[in-house]
């Protein structure tokens, strides 16, 4: 089965990058991103789809992981290796990531959940905080 879902995303990946993002860009009413990021045990590159939201400048990714009990494995390589890249349809940002807590993560919480209630469902399926990730773009670009 993660064969078939391996095989799946990557398929996705490429189709939103060949369509500039028109085929795959929104999910759920949710724009997707593409983030690459490097595997912190194998330090091979990884791109994964994501469902975003802007906070002024930033983008915002929630590591979700539809509600399993354990974060998903781009929230570990993120934590590790900050410096990361992103794909908004045509655009591609170099960006720098930051897990937000305490009263920054609850009130974007908040604002998400109410944007795209699914998450409140993820929220309640887990034991475990559904960690916030701030991706700030870099100011050379």
């Amino acid at each position: 089965m993660k064969k078939i879902f391996q095989s799946f995303m990557m398929i996705y990946v490429l189709l939103y990058r060949l369509s500039g993002g028109r085929f795959g860009g929104t999910i759920q009413g949710v724009p997707v991103l593409l983030l690459t990021h490097v595997g912190r045990k194998t330090n091979r590159r990884r791109t994964t789809p994501l469902g975003y939201f802007m906070d002024n400048d930033r983008y915002i990714i929630i590591a979700s992981y539809a509600g399993f009990d354990s974060n998903p494995a781009w929230f570990y390589n993120v934590s590790k290796n900050p410096l990361v890249s992103i794909e908004v349809g045509r655009r591609k940002l170099q960006v720098d990531a930051e897990v937000l807590e305490g009263e920054k993560r609850n009130a974007l919480w908040e604002k998400i959940t109410k944007l795209a209630p699914v998450y409140a469902g993820y929220e309640k399926r887990t034991s475990r905080v559904i960690p916030l990730v701030a991706l700030q773009p870099l100011t050379s670009q």
